[in-house]
């Protein structure tokens, strides 16, 4: 499932750059890994496994889902999937407020998602992969990227 390997690679990605790039203090350190995260599981998952599948090839991401395919919903989908995954892409030029926004309102949409796909397996027994592990995909992602944004307070306030 790309969903853990983007979180995964999120991480590694961050403990290679910290290894390569020694951090000064622990506020370096949580950016690296906020930055990371929000590129990954923000703009590549946003990008690559939201708006390119629901915009290209919808009946077969809805399929992946459990869900029939013919709806013009998937363009929608995929359309708001794709402009979050821009949004973490431009974290890497953009930094503070910017996280922020991107942080919260990407978690927001997970959170919701998780729901959604939580209702739709206890309601309609759906365990279709995309669907079921969902529910813990983008329940971790919501909660590592909150986390994050908690200690980069925290460490702001310190400073």
């Amino acid at each position: 499932m790309m969903g853990f390997a983007f979180i995964v690679l999120s991480i590694i990605g961050a403990i290679i750059h910290l290894a390569i790039r020694r951090p000064k203090n622990r506020a370096e350190v949580i950016d690296t890994f906020l930055l990371y995260s929000l590129v990954f599981n923000v703009g590549f998952v946003g990008f690559f496994f939201g708006f390119i599948p629901h915009v290209f090839f919808p009946d077969q991401a809805a399929a992946a889902i459990g869900w029939p395919g013919g709806s013009h919903f998937q363009y929608e989908v995929g359309f708001h999937d794709g402009a979050w995954g821009i949004l973490g892409f431009l974290c890497i030029l953009f930094r503070d407020r910017f996280w922020l926004a991107t942080g919260i309102g990407w978690s927001f949409f997970m959170l919701g998602a998780a729901y959604g796909h939580l209702q739709d397996t206890i309601l309609h027994a759906n365990y279709a992969p995309n669907n079921f592990l969902m529910i813990f995909v983008d329940s971790i992602i919501a909660v590592m990227l909150l986390g994050l944004l908690a200690l980069k307070h925290r460490a702001a306030g310190r400073s």
